[in-house]
């Protein structure tokens, strides 16, 4: 791995770390995400410091370029998060159909109620 890149990588990786611990202290990013993102900025920092472990885990994974290797886990990483997040997004869309549902059964017991307490009213009035 170049120089140049590993300082870049050291570089963006800290930047990045400082904006997650950022969000977190405006009360913008959630503990349990924040976490996720906090250990992938830890991660490549560690990459960039030790390069012989991504040479030697290009090696054992059969690629050439350790670059390669680099961009196949960043891949990876984020798809694997995509989909935790789909699979979150499908249960908070579940929850708001049902919380919906709720909603609309309710006010339509409530306007039955208010619709027969009218009529006891207006029974009561012509009497």
């Amino acid at each position: 791995m170049s120089t140049f890149f590993r300082l870049a990588l050291i570089f963006v990786s800290v930047l990045f770390f400082g904006y997650v611990i950022h969000k977190i202290r405006k009360s913008q990013l959630q503990i349990e995400h924040s976490i996720f993102w906090v250990a992938l900025s830890f991660l490549f920092i560690l990459f960039s410091i030790f390069p012989g472990l991504v040479q030697w885990l290009t090696h054992l994974c059969g690629m050439v370029a350790p670059v390669n290797f680099l961009f196949l886990v960043m891949i990876f990483i984020l798809l694997l998060r995509t989909f935790i997040m789909s699979i979150r997004m499908a249960e908070l869309e579940e929850k708001v159909k049902n919380l919906t549902q709720k909603i609309a059964i309710q006010n339509h017991e409530t306007g039955n109620e208010i619709e027969n307490l009218k009529v006891k009213v207006g029974n009561n009035e012509n009497d």
